[in-house]
């Protein structure tokens, strides 16, 4: 295995590939005074493949077989649960709560305080947002995407929005209100129709 730079106090798991360069446990900025390692780093579970570019910030915790693509960030206070795959110059903010057996495709944007859920697919330039009023300075509002959901590519979808469980959002969408469980949003802005009935499970 190919030793990251490590800030923090890091644990790794067994069968873990990084490609090099890679950071785990960079520090947030109350840590910076103590890069010596007195501060938890990133827990990164067994069978986790780590593309060259990650940076893995501290408190973050990598459920087993996470992998990671190309340059990509995931920031303090984020878990992200088994087999789920983040790609590459993907940034999630921190603050997250990300499921199992999920696709996060290329140049997805995830603000903090956001909730995914299990088997949720998020299409490629896709972007969550959780300011209203920017910069407001003030309470963020992530979005919630329920178990199942599919969000198609270069999505929006505005603060406090809730994707419900099973949902899909259609390419190119601006989402501003909740889409109830098993619904379609698809439009700019986004209006909530029934689903096609060859997309039904």
């Amino acid at each position: 295995m190919i030793i990251p730079t490590l800030y923090g106090r890091n644990e790794i798991g067994k069968n873990v590939t990084i490609f090099e360069p890679v950071t785990l446990g960079f520090p947030i900025r109350d840590r910076f005074k103590k890069i010596n390692g007195k501060f938890l780093g990133s827990f990164i579970s067994d069978d986790v493949i780590l593309r060259s570019g990650t940076i893995i910030y501290c408190h973050v915790v990598l459920g087993k077989s996470v992998t990671t693509g190309h340059n990509v960030i995931i920031r303090e206070f984020t878990t992200v649960g088994n087999n789920t795959n983040v790609g590459s110059n993907t940034i999630i903010e921190g603050n997250c709560d990300i499921g199992k057996f999920c696709s996060i495709q290329s140049n997805v944007f995830i603000p903090t305080h956001c909730d995914i859920g299990n088997d949720v697919f998020i299409g490629p330039c896709c972007v969550l947002t959780n300011d209203k009023y920017p910069p407001s300075y003030g309470k963020m509002d992530g979005v919630i995407i329920e178990d199942g959901a599919r969000i198609g590519a270069n999505a929006t979808i505005l603060p406090g929005v809730t994707i419900g469980k099973n949902a899909f959002v259609a390419a190119g969408s601006l989402v501003t209100k909740d889409v109830p469980p098993n619904m379609m949003a698809i439009g700019s802005p986004a209006k909530i129709k029934d689903l096609p009935r060859r997309m039904l499970a």
